[in-house]
C-alpha cells in the first residue's frame, strides 16, 4: 500500500484530505510570538482575527522529526511506500525537511518538490491519488504529480501587497493594484486593475487564455472575500469547460503572506 503525505501549505481541504487519504503535516504559524500548528491550534477564523488586529505574524516549516512521525504513522497503518508531495523549495524549506526525514524513515519514501505553493500542491496530490486509486505504482503517481505541477496555472489578487512584499515573494517593480501569478516562486503582475469587478474579469480572462479550450480542474480560494470569490467562480464558469471546481478558504500559512481580501484561482487541464 502506498500512502500520501503532504504539508498544510498545500491548503488541501478536509474533504479532499479524506478522499486522498493523505497525512498532512502542519506548518507553524507564529502569532505575536506564540507558535500555532496550522489546522490544529489555528484555523482560518484565528488568522482572520489576528490579521484584523494587526498581530505580528510569521511561519516556519515542519521539522524533519515531524515528517518522520508521519512516515512512521504510514508504516503503522500498513503502508509499504510513501509519496510525500510538498510546497516548492523556492518558497519554503518544507521539501528539504521532508527529504531529511525520508533518509531516516522506516520505509521507502519518495519526496516530490512541486515547485509551487498553496492549492496547486493539492492539485498535484489529486493527480497522484487518482493514479493510486486505479492501482498505479508510486512512480506513475509521482510522474502524474510532476506533470500537474508543470502545467498548473494560478492567478490572484492579494489583500495586502505589503505583506507579500515583506515576505520577499513579490517581483521587482510590482506596484498599484495588480492581478498576480506565482511564477518561479515570485508573485508577478499579469494585469493592472482599478477595482474588484475588473479584477474578477482579469482573473477569469487569464484562466480562459491559458485553458486553450481544455477542460480544467479548478480551485477558487479566498480569505474574507466570499462575495468576490463567488463572482470569480461565476466568471470562470462562463469562460471555460470545468471537470471539477473546488471552493476553499485560504489557510493561515498562506494568509500570513497575502492578507484579508485575497481571492484567486488555480487550475490545470484534464
Amino acid at each position: 500500500m502506498i500512502r500520501l503525505v503532504s504539508d498544510s501549505g498545500s491548503q488541501v481541504t478536509p474533504a479532499l484530505r479524506r478522499q486522498f487519504g493523505v497525512d498532512v503535516v502542519p506548518l507553524t504559524v507564529v502569532v505575536d510570538g506564540i507558535p500555532h500548528l496550522e489546522g490544529l491550534s489555528i484555523d482560518t477564523a484565528g488568522i482572520t482575527a489576528a490579521l484584523r488586529r494587526g498581530a505580528a505574524l510569521s511561519t516556519s516549516t515542519p521539522s524533519p522529526g515531524e515528517f518522520l512521525q508521519a512516515y512512521q504513522r504510514a508504516l503503522d497503518g500498513g503502508a509499504t511506500e510513501v509519496l510525500s508531495i510538498h510546497t516548492g523549495g523556492a518558497v519554503s524549506g518544507t521539501a528539504t525537511a521532508a527529504r531529511l526525514a525520508a533518509e531516516m524513515a522506516p520505509l521507502p519514501v519518495q519526496v516530490l518538490d512541486t515547485g509551487t505553493a498553496s492549492f496547486p500542491v493539492t492539485l498535484c496530490l489529486w493527480a497522484a491519488a487518482d493514479i493510486l486509486a486505479d492501482g498505479g505504482t508510486i512512480e506513475h503517481a509521482a510522474a502524474a504529480a510532476r506533470q500537474v505541477a508543470s502545467s498548473t496555472g494560478n492567478v490572484f489578487v492579494v489583500g495586502t501587497l505589503d505583506l507579500a512584499r515583506r515576505g520577499g515573494r513579490v517581483a521587482p517593480g510590482v506596484e498599484g493594484t495588480p492581478v498576480l501569478a506565482l511564477i518561479d516562486g515570485q508573485m508577478c503582475a499579469v494585469a493592472e486593475v482599478s477595482g474588484s469587478e475588473s479584477a474578477v474579469d482579469a482573473m477569469a480572462d487569464y484562466v480562459a487564455r491559458h485553458a486553450s479550450g481544455q477542460r480544467l480542474r479548478i480551485g477558487v480560494g479566498h480569505l474574507a472575500a466570499t462575495e468576490l470569490a463567488e463572482h470569480l467562480t461565476d466568471a470562470v464558469r462562463c469562460r471555460v469547460q470545468i471537470e471539477k471546481l473546488v471552493r476553499y478558504e485560504v489557510g493561515p500559512s498562506i494568509a500570513v503572506h497575502t492578507g484579508l481580501g485575497t481571492v484567486g484561482c488555480v487550475f490545470h487541464p484534464i
